[in-house]
């Protein structure tokens, strides 16, 4: 990566803030009296939803004990969460949670992905893209399809730049028989989508699970995405994405659960080369 992701590092942060509280055993009322603020801030803050000043932060960290080495890691972590992110001239048209997304991909090192229906983000062409986003209907403005086009364009350099992205996906047939924006449109994805795996590997790989299989460890589940990153301080999250809510999972039980069904996937699926062949098979067909 050119630079650290500010959601990730306020993710560090939080996290760190809220396991040295655990630790300790303090509640946290008593925690926000000495940082001056309401345990409603303090939750955002341990949550990486919010980042505190660097006085309430030097209070928190005086409060829970940190020793000296470490308050100087946390204030680093908190320079870099106030930084302006990638995608954060885009902020007008993306929700909150859509872009605190966008921040944990920027910053992940692997991303195991399962979806079914649609071609992964990180994977399509514009005008495949573009189509998707359109389907959108009433929820997305015309006028901001452009700039959505440009902002997923801009996220797929994760994928080839100076630290690229390790990024393992499996998706149902259907992924790739779905003929989103027409028929042309879906043939040059799917020629889009070998060359970026050939390219690619052994980073990229793609598994498809065929119409022939009669039944699968996630089948019927929504789009989910297991993130992991480069900090050994930072544990392996989840993102769940349904059609109307997303989601940051980081129960241990719950995220070891979605690996498991990720890898069941992967086991069930044909290996990559089979894929690219039935992926090559459907964009003939076209």
């Amino acid at each position: 990566m050119e630079a650290p992701s500010p959601v990730v590092a306020a993710h560090e942060l939080g996290q760190r803030l809220r396991e040295q509280r655990d630790t300790l055993g303090l509640p946290a009322a008593e925690v926000a009296r000495a940082a001056h603020c309401t345990p409603q801030f303090l939750s955002q803050v341990e949550t990486g939803k919010k980042v505190p000043t660097v006085e309430k932060l030097m209070a928190i960290t005086a409060r829970l004990k940190f020793e000296a080495t470490e308050g100087d890691e946390l204030l680093d972590l908190r320079k870099q969460a106030v930084q302006r992110g990638p995608l954060a001239a885009y902020s007008g048209i993306f929700s909150v949670e859509l872009l605190r997304f966008f921040g944990f991909e920027y910053g992940c090192e692997s991303m195991h992905s399962y979806g079914e229906g649609i071609i992964h983000g990180l994977l399509q062409t514009s005008d495949y893209a573009r189509a998707v986003i359109q389907a959108g209907g009433a929820r997305i403005r015309q006028a901001e399809v452009d700039r959505r086009v440009q902002a997923r364009l801009l996220r797929q350099q994760r994928l080839t730049g100076p630290d690229p992205l390790a990024l393992s996906v499996v998706m149902s047939e259907a992924s790739i028989r779905q003929q989103i924006g027409g028929r042309q449109v879906l043939a040059r994805q799917l020629a889009h989508l070998v060359e970026q795996v050939e390219a690619h590997q052994p980073r990229l790989q793609v598994r498809v699970i065929p119409f022939t299989v009669t039944g699968h460890p996630v089948l019927g589940a929504p789009t989910f995405h297991l993130l992991g990153f480069p900090s050994t301080r930072l544990p392996e999250l989840v993102w769940l994405d349904t059609v109307t809510a997303m989601l940051l999972i980081d129960d241990p039980i719950a995220v070891h659960d979605f690996r498991l069904a990720h890898a069941a996937g992967a086991d069930t699926a044909l290996d990559v080369v089979d894929s690219l062949d039935l992926i090559t098979q459907a964009a003939q067909e076209l």
